[in-house]
């Protein structure tokens, strides 16, 4: 089917609201939804439900699509399908319940980061929340996490004498850190002298997107090993990578 085909059928759709042809296009568009889904897989979703919410994104999506715009359907519903999965995960982590004792603490940190961004313009450290509160960094971490407010494009470093305290900072900009991390022949070689340890928490942190719980349950170690391991880790490619991207 061709593109004009296809938006001959987008066309139809939008005057009559036949669900026929709009079954037609979703089922020659359904292995994109497939595709997505699968990259969200090892998240603590079944790639059943996965699909099924991709599925209804792509739905939604045919439903917005304007051919008349100029743009093609496959770059307009890729991100339309990445966002609804981004949302699910989000929208179930806001159901788990917390332990109480984590929830006091995450709400402490959260005020705390809040006043210190105010005051600073910018993220304290780990170890500048744990001391100020009288916390263990790894509570202060487990707490950041189950917060939310850990991502790729927050504080990675826990101290200021390690400058930019972002993965992003080794990476051009780009929608899909990681993946464009994990195209570069520069990280290859960067990683070739990593231990099998080392690599495995690079993909379960920033291609699988586990937290750093999760990542130490897989390999078997604590949290606080593995966020000191990331943050040497993430200071090691920075400079590996430095004159590479």
């Amino acid at each position: 089917m061709t593109e004009e085909n296809v938006n001959e059928l987008f066309r139809l759709y939008k005057e009559t609201g036949d669900k026929n042809l709009r079954n037609v296009i979703a089922e020659k568009y359904l292995y994109i939804a497939e595709i997505l889904a699968k990259k969200f897989v090892g998240r603590g979703v079944e790639y059943d439900d996965l699909k099924q919410v991709a599925a209804l994104a792509l739905l939604r999506g045919i439903d917005r699509f304007e051919p008349e715009l100029g743009m093609q359907f496959t770059t307009f519903i890729t991100p339309t399908i990445t966002g609804e999965i981004k949302n699910y995960f989000r929208d179930k982590s806001r159901i788990v319940k917390l332990p109480r004792r984590l929830g006091e603490i995450s709400a402490r940190v959260k005020k705390f980061v809040g006043n210190y961004e105010g005051t600073h313009g910018s993220k304290p450290s780990v170890k500048e929340i744990a001391q100020a509160l009288s916390l263990s960094e790894e509570d202060v971490v487990r707490s950041l996490e189950v917060g939310g407010t850990i991502s790729l494009d927050s504080a990675a470093f826990s101290g200021e004498e390690d400058g930019e305290r972002s993965l992003y900072s080794l990476l051009p900009a780009s929608d899909d850190a990681y993946d464009k991390l994990e195209m570069k022949d520069a990280l290859a070689a960067a990683m070739k002298n990593f231990t099998e340890l080392e690599r495995k928490l690079i993909a379960y942190r920033f291609r699988d997107s586990l937290s750093q719980s999760e990542t130490a349950q897989r390999l078997g170690v604590s949290q606080m090993f593995v966020s000191r391991m990331e943050r040497k880790l993430l200071s090691r490619l920075k400079e590996l990578l430095k004159d590479s991207v």
